[in-house]
């Protein structure tokens, strides 16, 4: 029962930090390799804002998530945007960015232990025999809840089903006259909004730190090659194959070989299926 029960959990938490990932690059195309800086860069900001400026708490995650939004929305607008096609540039400038972002907040302090958010809920629930906190309580109610509204936005909104058909046909969407510059810069804020609600999340059971942004990035990527790049289904199948892997490496090998699971994903997809479970790339014998 405890492999189940946290097995569910950190297959929801995966789904969490690859959300934003996988939304970027179904509509655009963009690999944002900034996603893991955008993630620590809200913690930070919402650390500094309730404590710097003492706000309450959902004000000081409402701001940080608006202001990481922006942060998205202007790193496409004036650098993406002008190497958009070109899928080396895109990914070094991202990363470039990302690790700019990374290594400036190292540089302003935030090292150790000294950075923590607080829980919204403390306490904890038992779950079949289990013992939960409730802060991952939340983080799979929340993380149900993100995936059934993203699913509402682009069903059944104008601005979702124009992502939706950007995400399927670039070229007809275009035809019809939706902006695919604009539905970028929609997409980019919304992927950087999708991984500063995962920190607001999941910061509060560890510590904000430089390198969880290096880590969350290694699984978003992991996540979105393995359930195949631009799917968002397979994105949260993946979430899961993933995410109960690694609670089975901790409970037979240990806790150092969790992010190993994540790393040995990837290169076995990328030799024995390169599209992943629900991808629309080309396998090897097909471009041969």
């Amino acid at each position: 029962m405890e492999i189940l029960v946290y097995g569910i959990i950190n297959s929801v938490t995966l789904a969490l930090m690859a959300l934003g990932f996988t939304l970027v690059y179904g509509v655009s195309r963009l690999p944002n390799f900034a996603h893991g800086a955008l993630y620590v860069l809200t913690g930070y900001i919402t650390w500094q804002l309730l404590n710097r400026l003492g706000l309450p708490y959902f004000l000081a995650g409402f701001l940080s998530l608006a202001l990481v939004g922006g942060v998205g929305a202007l790193m496409y607008h004036f650098i993406l945007e002008r190497i958009r096609g070109m899928a080396i540039s895109e990914i070094i400038a991202s990363y470039a960015i990302g690790l700019a972002i990374l290594e400036g907040l190292r540089w302003a302090g935030l090292k150790g232990g000294t950075f923590i958010l607080k829980p919204f809920i403390e306490g904890s629930l038992n779950i079949a025999g289990v013992s939960v906190d409730y802060q991952r309580v939340l983080a799979v109610v929340l993380g149900a809840a993100l995936v059934g509204f993203l699913w509402l936005f682009v069903n059944q909104t104008r601005l979702g089903l124009a992502l939706k058909g950007m995400a399927q046909d670039e070229r007809a969407a275009m035809t019809l006259g939706i902006d695919s510059d604009r539905m970028a810069v929609v997409a980019m804020a919304l992927g950087s909004i999708f991984a500063g609600v995962a920190a607001l999340v999941l910061m509060p059971l560890g510590s904000i730190i430089v390198e969880s942004g290096y880590q969350v990035l290694i699984l978003a990527v992991a996540v979105c090659i393995v359930g195949g790049l631009g799917s968002w289904t397979g994105a949260l199948l993946a979430a899961f194959v993933i995410g109960f892997a690694q609670i089975l490496t901790v409970s037979y090998l240990g806790a150092h070989w969790q992010m190993v699971v994540a790393l040995v994903a990837i290169i076995l997809t990328l030799v024995l299926r390169p599209s992943g479970l629900f991808g629309k790339q080309k396998e090897l014998e097909e471009r041969v």
